[in-house]
C-alpha cells in the first residue's frame, strides 16, 4: 500500500494515475489490435464452417441415384410394393405371388414347470446341450448352450434366444406351453426336415415337451413363390426379392397379376440439385456478405474501462460496428468467389448432349450485387432430368481431368483451396498458434503485451519512488524550517 502527499498535501496516487494513463496508451493500441486479430480469426474460421456446410453435400452430388432417381407405382400396393436402384430400367413389370414366405413354429405341449424355479429341482441334468439349425447354403449347423445348476426355465430360454442362431424361445403362462420359431422366414433344411431339429435330447422332447409326439403344433416354413412377366416362377426365402435393379416386397398373395411401373423421378432428382445450389447460394451469401459489410475505422475495440461506462446495448451496438467489415478487401475471399464462379461456367466437353449449367436451365441471378449466386429455370431442368438424366449427370459428376472434368468436382476443387488458404491464415480449432499467420501475430503481440506490462510496471514504480524522494525532501526541509523558527523565537 502506497500513501503519499503527507508532506507535500498532493494526491499523488492521482497524479501517478494520469502519469500512467499516457504511459498505457501504446498498450491499449496493443490490446485493441489483439482483439481486432481475434475477431478476425473467428470471421474466417466462420466462413470455413460454412464452407464445410457444402463440402458435406459433394459425396451425395457425385452418386448416380441423385440424378437417376427412380419412382415405382403399384396397381396394388397392399399386396407388392418395390423400390428400384438407378440402373432399373423403366418399364411396366408384372408379378404374382402365390406363396409368402414364413418362419416354422413348434408350439410344445403342456408342461408342469414354474418358469421361475431351479430345473435342477425338477431332475434336469446340468450339463451341455445341443440342437441343429442349417446355414444359408443348407449345411447343419450344431448349436450348443449349457444349463447351469440354478438356471430356470425363463433363463434358459433367454440365454437360447440371444444368441444368433436364428431361433426364439419363449414360455407362454397362460397356456403352460414353450414356443420354438425361427427369426427368419424361408426353407433352409434342403431335406425336408424341420429347420430346428434335436434328435433325442430329452430336454426338449420330454422336459420342454417339443418332440414329435408331445407337441401341440408345428408349422414348418415356406419360401415364397412368385411368377415374373408370367413366365419365370421365382421361389425366395424371404418376402423381397432383388430383380434387375428392383427390390420387390411381398406383402400379400396375388389373385391376379400386380402391375409395377418404373419410371424417372424427376421431382427427387430435382430437389437434390436445387438443395445444392441452395446451400451454394448460402455460401455465396457468406463471403459475399463479407465483402459489403461497411468498415467503420472510428469503432475500436473497446477497453474493459470503456465499457464500464456503456450499457450492454451501447456495447452491443458499438461492436456489431467494430466487427463490420473485417474480412472486406480479403484476397482469399474476393479469389475464391472468382474461381467458385468460373467452376460452375467452365464448360464440360464430357460425353453428353449437355456442356454447361445453362443448358438445363442454372444461371446466375440479374443482379450483380448477389455476388454470383445461382438460380433455376425449375421447367428447364425438370425437362433435361426427365429426357436424358445421364447427360446431367456428366455435367455435375463427371469425374476426370481437366475440360472433362464435371462441376461438381471443379467446385470441390475450388473449395478446397479456399478452405486450405483460410486454414493457413485463420487455422482451426486443432491448430497450435505456432501453424497458421494470424495465430503467430497473436503470439507475437501477446508477447509483446506481456513485456510492455513489465515496463509499465517498472514506470510506476518510478514515478512512485520519485514522488517519495520528493515528499521526503520537503518533509526535511519543513524539518530544518521548524528547527529555525523555534530557535528565532526562543
Amino acid at each position: 500500500m502506497r500513501i503519499g502527499g503527507l508532506a507535500t498535501g498532493m494526491d499523488i496516487d492521482e497524479l501517478v494515475n494520469k502519469l500512467m494513463t499516457a504511459e498505457r496508451i501504446p498498450l491499449t493500441k496493443m490490446q485493441q489490435d489483439r482483439t481486432t486479430l481475434t475477431w478476425t480469426r473467428d470471421a474466417f474460421r466462420d466462413v470455413n464452417l460454412k464452407l464445410t456446410e457444402l463440402d458435406n453435400m459433394f459425396l451425395d452430388m457425385k452418386l448416380s441415384k441423385t440424378y437417376h432417381s427412380k419412382t415405382i407405382s403399384s396397381s396394388n400396393e397392399n399386396a407388392i410394393s418395390a423400390t428400384a436402384t438407378a440402373g432399373a430400367s423403366n418399364g411396366t413389370y408384372k408379378i404374382s405371388v402365390s406363396e409368402l414366405a414364413t418362419s416354422e413354429m413348434t408350439i410344445g405341449g403342456k408342461i408342469a414347470i414354474d418358469p421361475n424355479e431351479k430345473l435342477s429341482d425338477k431332475g434336469v441334468k446340468a450339463t451341455h446341450y445341443t440342437f441343429t439349425t442349417y446355414d444359408k447354403d443348407g449345411k447343419p449347423q450344431e448349436q450348443g448352450f449349457d444349463i447351469l445348476p440354478d438356471d430356470t426355465l425363463n433363463t434358459v430360454l433367454k440365454r437360447i434366444s440371444e444368441v444368433d442362431n436364428n431361433v426364439r424361445m419363449f414360455y407362454d403362462e397362460s397356456s403352460n406351453r414353450v414356443v420354438m420359431e425361427t427369426t427368419r422366414t424361408g426353407i433352409y433344411n434342403t431335406n425336408g426336415g424341420s429347420e430346428v431339429e434335436f434328435g433325442g435330447n430329452d430336454f426338449f422332447n420330454e422336459v420342454l415337451k417339443l418332440g414329435t409326439g408331445n407337441r401341440e403344433k408345428h408349422v414348418a416354413a415356406k419360401n415364397a413363390v412368385f411368377t415374373y412377366n408370367d413366365n419365370l416362377e421365382i421361389t425366395s426365402q424371404n418376402n423381397n426379392y432383388t430383380l434387375n435393379g428392383i427390390t420387390y416386397n411381398f406383402k400379400n398373395t396375388t389373385t391376379e397379376p400386380v402391375l409395377l411401373t418404373v419410371d424417372n423421378d424427376v421431382d427427387a432428382a430435382f430437389d437434390n440439385i436445387k438443395n445444392f445450389v441452395d446451400k451454394y447460394n448460402e455460401v455465396i451469401d457468406k463471403l459475399n456478405g463479407s465483402q459489403r459489410e461497411e468498415k467503420y475505422r472510428n469503432y475500436k475495440p473497446l477497453t474493459d474501462e470503456q465499457k464500464k461506462e456503456m450499457s450492454e446495448k451501447e456495447i452491443e451496438l458499438w461492436e456489431e460496428k467494430a466487427k463490420s467489415g473485417l474480412l472486406k478487401g480479403e484476397s482469399i475471399i474476393t479469389n475464391g468467389m472468382f474461381s467458385l464462379r468460373q467452376s460452375w461456367y467452365a464448360n464440360v466437353n464430357a460425353d453428353g448432349k449437355y456442356k454447361s449449367i445453362t443448358d438445363i436451365g442454372i444461371t446466375t441471378t440479374k443482379s450483380y450485387l448477389d455476388g454470383g449466386k445461382l438460380e433455376i429455370d425449375e421447367k428447364k431442368l425438370k425437362e433435361a432430368l426427365r429426357e436424358d438424366p445421364e447427360s446431367v449427370r456428366k455435367l455435375f459428376s463427371n469425374d476426370e481431368k481437366g475440360d472433362n472434368r464435371g462441376i461438381v468436382n471443379r467446385v470441390q476443387d475450388s473449395l478446397s483451396t479456399i478452405k486450405s488458404s483460410i486454414e493457413d491464415r485463420a487455422g482451426n480449432t486443432y491448430k497450435t498458434e505456432e501453424n497458421y499467420t494470424l495465430g503467430k501475430r497473436l503470439k507475437d503481440l501477446n508477447k509483446r503485451i506481456s513485456d510492455f506490462e513489465k515496463r509499465l510496471t517498472n514506470v510506476e514504480t518510478r514515478y512512485w519512488n520519485q514522488f517519495t524522494a520528493m515528499e521526503k525532501a520537503i518533509q526535511r526541509m519543513n524539518e530544518q524550517s521548524s528547527y529555525l523558527t523555534s530557535q528565532f523565537s526562543s
